[in-house]
């Protein structure tokens, strides 16, 4: 359990907070609209209004005692800068920043940020290979470059074995695991034969997956 403060309740700082509390964080709560500190103050610690840029208010929350601060300010680009830099200036231990466009990330990361979470891009690039390869059936990005793709297995798959296809070598690319129908997933060895009904969970970079199933 973690320890957060969350700046910004639109829709983006809601949902951010509503699966912070399933996963039973302690998450205060900060907008400068009293309404939506409201609506979320039945899934929160405790909720405070107040405006994120005033050095002075963010003070009275004891910054440095949180483990982890987000900022969800995406409509107001000069706030969410402001923000974030202040909350590194009065020691808050990571910062984590919801940018809008590229060159707020940019200058997110430039004003003190530890990470920035850029929605629109992530979602984005998540339904056009989800939804444009019909070979892949979902896509847990890691960072900038690596992910976790969910793959039906090729038909030239079928009846080789994980050591045989050897993709780790030619192709830099780690099979984690299978999933057949209606199980969950298996361990896999070099000696794992595929089977057209499974499903495969691979890591590594989208052009050597482009490069390895002809994408």
């Amino acid at each position: 359990m973690k320890s957060v403060l969350l700046i910004g309740l639109g829709r983006f700082g809601k949902n951010l907070a509503e699966k912070l509390n399933e996963l039973n964080h302690q998450v205060m709560a900060v907008d400068i609209r009293e309404d939506r500190v409201n609506d979320v103050l039945p899934i929160v610690t405790d909720g405070q209004i107040g405006d994120a840029t005033s050095e002075a208010f963010l003070r009275t929350l004891g910054v440095d005692n949180f483990d982890l601060c987000f900022v969800c300010i995406g409509g107001d680009f000069q706030a969410s800068l402001e923000a974030t830099s202040l909350l590194k200036e009065l020691g808050a231990k990571k910062v984590v920043a919801r940018a809008s466009r590229e060159v707020h990330r940019k200058f997110l990361l430039r004003n003190g940020a530890d990470d920035v979470v850029y929605p629109e891009k992530q979602i984005a690039h998540w339904a056009a290979i989800r939804h444009g390869v019909d070979l892949v059936l979902d896509v847990i990005s890691l960072d900038a470059e690596y992910a976790i793709y969910e793959l039906t297995v090729p038909e030239d798959w079928v009846g080789k074995t994980i050591g045989a296809l050897d993709v780790r070598r030619r192709f830099n690319l780690n099979i984690l695991t299978i999933r057949e129908p209606g199980q969950a997933s298996i361990a896999v060895s070099s000696d794992t034969q595929f089977r057209a009904d499974q499903t495969m969970f691979v890591l590594g970079r989208w052009k050597d997956v482009q490069k390895c199933f002809h994408i």
